[in-house]
C-alpha cells in the first residue's frame, strides 16, 4: 500500500507538470509531437529511477556539503548511458530530441527529487518514487505532445489522418502553442482534480503551500 502511495503521488498529487510545474524546458521543447514526448520522459525516468536509487544507497556516506555536486555526478552517469543507448538504437530519435537529452542532468525534477526523496528515504522507496515521478513526467509529455500534434500537424505518433480541405493549425506546433496547450491542460486537469489533495512538501519544493496543509517526507 505504501509503495502505491508513493507511485500515485508522483503521478497525481505531485505531478511534475501540472502540479509542481517542474521541467518546462523540455516540456515545451519535445512536445512538438507524441513520439518526442514518449521518448523524452522515458529517457528522464530511466535517469531518475537510476539517481534515485543510487544517491539512497549513498545517503549515509556522502557528505552534506558536496551532496549537490555529488548528486551531478551520480545524474550525469545514467544520462551518458541513455544518450549512448539513444545514438545507437534510436538516432532518428536522439537527433530529435538533440540538446534536451545531456540538458537531463541539470532537470530540476530530477534534483529536487534526489534532494527532497531519495536522499531521506531507504532504496526501495526512492526506486518507487523514480517510476511515479517518471511515469507522470512521461504521461504528462505525451498528452501534451498529442494534442499540438493532433492540433498542429494533423497526425499522431506520425500518422497523418487529414484529408481533404481540412489544414492544421500550424501555430500548435511553435512557442506560442505550447504555452496555449500547457496552461489549457493545466487549468483542466486542476480542476477536475480540484486540487484536495494535500502536497506534502520539503525545504526544496518550490511550491507555495501557504494556506494548503502540507506532510512532510518520510525520514528513513
Amino acid at each position: 500500500m505504501k509503495g502505491f502511495k508513493i507511485i500515485k503521488n508522483g503521478i497525481l498529487n505531485e505531478n511534475p507538470i501540472f502540479r509542481m510545474v517542474l521541467g518546462m524546458c523540455p516540456t515545451l521543447a519535445v512536445t512538438t509531437s507524441a513520439e518526442n514526448g514518449l521518448g523524452m520522459g522515458l529517457a528522464t525516468t530511466f535517469c531518475l529511477v537510476g539517481s534515485n536509487m543510487i544517491i539512497s544507497l549513498l545517503r549515509r556516506i556522502i557528505p552534506d556539503k558536496v551532496r549537490i555536486p555529488a548528486y551531478i555526478t551520480v545524474i550525469a552517469g545514467f544520462v551518458t548511458i541513455i544518450e549512448l543507448i539513444l545514438k545507437a538504437f534510436f538516432p532518428a530519435l536522439d537527433e530529435s530530441l538533440g540538446l534536451f537529452i545531456p540538458l537531463i542532468v541539470v532537470n530540476c525534477i530530477i534534483m529536487a527529487r534526489a534532494e527532497s526523496f531519495a536522499n531521506r528515504n531507504p532504496v526501495w522507496d526512492s526506486i518507487l518514487d523514480g517510476i511515479g515521478m517518471g511515469i507522470g513526467f512521461t504521461v504528462s509529455l505525451v498528452l501534451i505532445g498529442s494534442v499540438r500534434e493532433i492540433l498542429g500537424a494533423g497526425s499522431i505518433f506520425g500518422k497523418s489522418f487529414l484529408t481533404g480541405e481540412m489544414k492544421p493549425i500550424l501555430i500548435f506546433l511553435l512557442p506560442p502553442g505550447g504555452f496555449m496547450i500547457l496552461g489549457f491542460l493545466m487549468a483542466l486537469i486542476n480542476k477536475i482534480t480540484n486540487r484536495t489533495t494535500p502536497i506534502r512538501h520539503c525545504g526544496s519544493c518550490p511550491m507555495n503551500c501557504v494556506g494548503r496543509s502540507c506532510e512532510k517526507e518520510s525520514v528513513a
